[in-house]
C-alpha cells in the first residue's frame, strides 16, 4: 500500500490539532480531516492548568495569550442551602465574613509540573479551537476542513484506508496509522462497536450565553466573580455551570439526569427556566440579563470504549471516553491524551527505523507499535482491531489519566 501520510487524524478539535502539532514537530507527514468549517461553536469553554504544558510544548501559548481570553484563577461552588450558616468568626483574607454556602479552589494553591502561571483561561471554543488548528498547519500539518471521514478500512495489514466525502464525492487516503479525535461522533467506537453508554452518568444539558449577567450576585466575594462556578440545585444529580466568556458574556448551562428531561415533556427553553427556578437567586440574576443565543442541548453525555487502541489506531479525547467534566477537565484530557499518544507514535517510528537499519525485531510494545506494522511480530505485540479489550484498556488508562 502506497501511503499518502504517516498519520491521519480524524477531527480538528483540541485533541486532533494538538496531536497534529506534536507529529508535525517530529517531522512526520500528518493530515487532519475535520467535518466542520472553523470557527464553529462548541461546548466546554473552561480550561484547567494542565493544558498549559501542552500549549508550551506545541508552541501555541503566545497565540492563546494574544487572543485575550478571559483569565481563570480558580473555581467555586455554591450550595442550594437557603438557611443562614453561622461563620463562627471565620473571615476571608480581605477581612470579609466567610459564606459557608460557597467553596473555592485557587490555582495558586498548588504546583504542577510544567505550569508556570497561576491562571488558565475561559475560552470561546470557536476561536480557541480555530487557533490551535491553524497553528498545527503552520507547523506543517495538512488540514482539510468540511471533509467528513466516512469509514476506516483496516483490511490491508500495512496501513489504513481512510474513506472521506470531499466535494460531493468519495475520496480515499492512506496512512500507516489513524488517530480518532472525532469527539462525541466516536467514529471508530461506532464502527468497531466498542462504545458503552455510562449507566450512572446518564446526563443531559441545555445551555446558552447571556449578556450582562452580574457574576458577583452569587459569588461569596467579589474576587470570585470571574471564576468558573458550579451552582448545585436542590434536585438530585443536577447543577448549573457559569463560565465567563468575556467581560460581559457568560455561558450558562443546566445539567441533570436525562430521564428528568424526558419526564418533563418540555421544550429546551421551558425546561431550562423551570430547572433554574429551583435556585431563586440564580433565576433573579439571569432575568436581569439578556440571552444571546438559542438554547442548545447536549445528549449522549457519558460513555466509554471497551478498547481505545490497537493495531494502527488510537482514540483520543472525547472519541475515547466522555464523562461529564464538572471540573472542566475535558480539553485538558484531550490535549494531554494527544501528547501521550504522540510520544508512543514517535517512539514507534524510531523503532521502525532501527528495525529497518539493523534487521532486529524489537517493538515498542505500545498502542502505536502498529505504526511499524509490516512484520508479524509488531502486530502480535499490540493486537489487532479484535485484540483483547482488557489488555488494550490497561495501556489506555495510563494514556488518559
Amino acid at each position: 500500500m502506497d501511503m499518502d501520510f504517516d498519520v491521519i487524524i480524524v477531527g480538528g478539535g483540541p485533541a486532533g490539532s494538538s496531536a497534529a502539532s506534536y507529529l508535525a514537530q517530529a517531522d512526520m507527514s500528518v493530515a487532519v480531516f475535520e467535518s466542520e468549517t472553523f470557527p464553529r461553536p462548541h461546548v466546554g469553554e473552561s480550561l484547567v492548568p494542565a493544558t498549559t504544558p501542552v500549549l508550551h510544548e506545541i508552541g501555541a501559548m503566545e497565540k492563546i495569550e494574544e487572543a485575550g481570553f478571559q483569565r481563570k484563577y480558580g473555581a467555586a461552588w455554591t450550595s442550594a442551602e437557603s438557611r443562614n450558616v453561622p461563620h463562627n468568626g471565620f473571615v476571608n483574607p480581605g477581612g470579609s465574613k466567610v459564606d459557608f454556602r460557597t467553596a473555592e479552589v485557587l490555582f495558586s494553591e498548588g504546583d504542577q509540573e510544567g505550569v508556570d502561571r497561576d491562571y488558565t483561561y475561559h475560552v470561546d471554543r470557536g476561536r480557541f479551537d480555530s487557533i490551535l488548528l491553524k497553528h498545527s498547519e503552520t507547523l506543517g500539518a495538512k488540514v482539510f476542513t468540511g471533509v467528513r471521514v466516512l469509514k476506516l478500512d483496516f483490511d490491508d495489514p500495512d496501513g489504513v484506508r481512510v474513506v472521506t466525502r470531499m466535494g460531493g464525492r468519495e475520496v480515499d487516503f492512506r496512512s500507516r496509522l489513524v488517530l480518532d479525535a472525532s469527539g462525541r461522533q466516536t467514529l471508530l467506537g461506532r464502527q468497531l462497536k466498542l462504545k458503552d453508554s455510562d449507566p450512572v452518568f446518564n446526563q443531559y444539558a441545555t445551555h446558552t450565553w447571556f449578556e450582562g449577567l452580574d457574576r458577583r450576585a452569587l459569588a461569596g466575594r467579589d474576587e470570585q466573580a470571574d471564576f468558573i462556578f458550579i451552582h448545585f440545585l436542590p434536585l438530585e444529580d443536577s447543577w448549573v455551570w457559569q463560565i465567563p466568556i468575556s467581560d460581559t458574556v457568560t455561558s450558562i448551562g443546566v445539567v441533570t439526569q436525562k430521564s428528568r428531561f424526558a419526564e418533563a415533556k418540555a421544550d429546551r427553553e421551558k425546561f431550562f427556566w423551570d430547572t433554574i427556578s429551583t435556585r431563586p437567586d440564580l433565576l433573579e440574576a439571569l432575568k436581569q440579563s439578556k440571552r444571546l443565543k438559542p438554547f442548545k442541548a447536549e445528549g449522549d453525555y457519558s460513555y466509554s470504549m471497551r478498547q481505545i487502541c490497537g493495531d494502527r489506531f488510537i482514540m483520543i479525547g472525547d472519541a475515547a471516553r466522555f464523562v461529564d467534566p464538572i471540573f472542566s477537565s475535558g480539553v485538558s484530557i484531550a490535549m494531554n491524551g494527544a501528547r501521550i499518544a504522540c510520544q508512543d507514535i514517535v517512539e514507534a517510528r524510531t523503532v521502525r527505523a532501527t528495525t529497518a537499519r539493523t534487521g532486529s525485531r524489537r517493538t515498542s510494545g505500545s498502542c502505536a507499535a502498529g505504526y511499524g506494522a509490516g512484520t508479524s511480530s509488531s502486530r502480535s505485540t499490540t493486537g489487532s482491531t479484535s485484540s483483547s479489550p482488557r489488555s488494550s484498556r490497561t495501556r489506555a488508562t495510563a494514556s488518559t489519566s
